[in-house]
């Protein structure tokens, strides 16, 4: 097949366009090159460089038309990755993160709609973001609890508590029948992306799939960009023994699902004849918490940094969310390969071969100190 990538020169869709390459699929890329993400020479850096001279490669952006016209001739397949990423950086950089996530996927469906090009699939990647809070089991059943209040926060009190009764709560995995209810603009261009494609692809008859990616890790993860997730942060500071700041009580937990196994999921969706339509989780199906993470990190690398816990908080953060994987193994047969352990000595073996700079990260702190958005 021909396969248009969006987003295709970033960490998943360098490594997505790169294995369907060897599957013999024609891929070309659409990629912006946004110096968060490839650093301050982008052309040089190391995800655009796997893929130059592979794949046909467009430089330029999904906020133009134009780009998108000239990337879609003659295509069969869109994997629409390309989306500014970071809950945090959302809330203050709100027009950017609508603009690039909500109106670029709206030109993509207004081409389509307009009969501009001819494509029998579009697969979009969402995000666990739209789930807000996971699900959770209560003596009044399974609930989906809401915000946490900023109260409750600055009192150290960090569990979600249930919206019936008010008690506690035991964490199960979150499928995708699960409330939606995104606490971020990055969640909500997430669910705004899913639901026009899901929409517009039924309504044109075009195969429409969303995958609601969890916590991708992996070697060639962005270290230079402090919104890229946990384990790049903890591994920038602690490869220069400096040390991490862990929020909150480090209870909080995610599921971290390795680069390869999200990458053949999607490609499961990509080459699939019988699934033409819905949404599914991309995940490992485990909860690990922070300081589990920030712990093996540390010992990993034998840093002299030290893990603080200091109760800070972001204000739009979630508690506790890990994927159910039922629909996705019965529907398309994914089933992750790779565990925890494997994967994070993985990712630490290649963190070990990169130069280690600074990554902004304090300032991005500041950013959100200054906003009222980190406590």
């Amino acid at each position: 097949m021909k396969i248009l990538i969006t987003g295709g020169a970033g960490f998943i869709g360098s490594r997505l366009s790169l294995a369907l390459n060897k599957r013999g699929h024609k891929v070309t890329v659409l990629d912006s090159l946004a110096p968060q993400i490839h650093g301050k020479s982008p052309g040089q850096s190391s995800l655009f460089k796997e893929i130059d001279g592979k794949v046909r490669f467009v430089h330029g952006s999904v906020q133009r038309r134009e780009d998108w016209l000239i990337s879609l001739q003659g295509q069969d397949v869109v994997v629409h990755l390309a989306a500014e990423t970071g809950t945090g950086q959302s809330m203050y950089e709100i027009e950017r993160y609508v603009d690039v996530n909500t109106r670029g996927t709206a030109i993509l469906l207004d081409i389509l709609a307009k009969g501009e090009c001819s494509i029998s699939k579009v697969i979009v990647a969402s995000s666990r973001a739209i789930y807000g809070e996971g699900k959770y089991r209560s003596e009044a059943g399974y609930v989906y609890p809401g915000l946490r209040s900023k109260e409750d926060l600055l009192n150290g009190d960090f569990e979600c508590k249930c919206p019936v009764t008010g008690g506690s709560l035991s964490l199960v995995a979150t499928d995708e029948d699960s409330t939606i209810h995104p606490t971020s603009i990055y969640g909500i261009t997430k669910q705004n992306q899913e639901q026009m494609v899901l929409t517009v692809g039924q309504a044109i008859g075009i195969d429409s799939l969303v995958f609601r990616y969890q916590n991708v890790y992996g070697p060639g993860q962005a270290l230079c960009n402090p919104y890229t997730g946990i384990l790049s942060i903890f591994s920038t500071q602690l490869r220069q023994d400096k040390n991490i700041n862990v929020f909150e009580d480090g209870l909080e937990s995610r599921d971290f699902v390795y680069i390869d196994d999200a990458v053949e999921a999607t490609i499961l969706g990509i080459e699939s004849e019988t699934v033409h339509l819905g949404a599914f989780n991309v995940g490992s199906g485990v909860s690990t918490d922070v300081l589990t993470i920030a712990h093996v990190l540390k010992e990993k690398y034998r840093s002299s940094g030290r893990i603080h816990i200091t109760g800070n908080f972001r204000l739009g953060d979630i508690r506790h969310n890990y994927a159910d994987l039922t629909r996705i193994n019965k529907k398309l047969g994914f089933q992750p390969k790779v565990s925890f352990e494997q994967g994070i000595s993985m990712f630490i073996a290649w963190v070990m071969t990169q130069d280690v700079n600074d990554n902004g990260y304090q300032e991005s702190l500041q950013e959100m100190r200054d906003k009222g958005l980190f406590k």
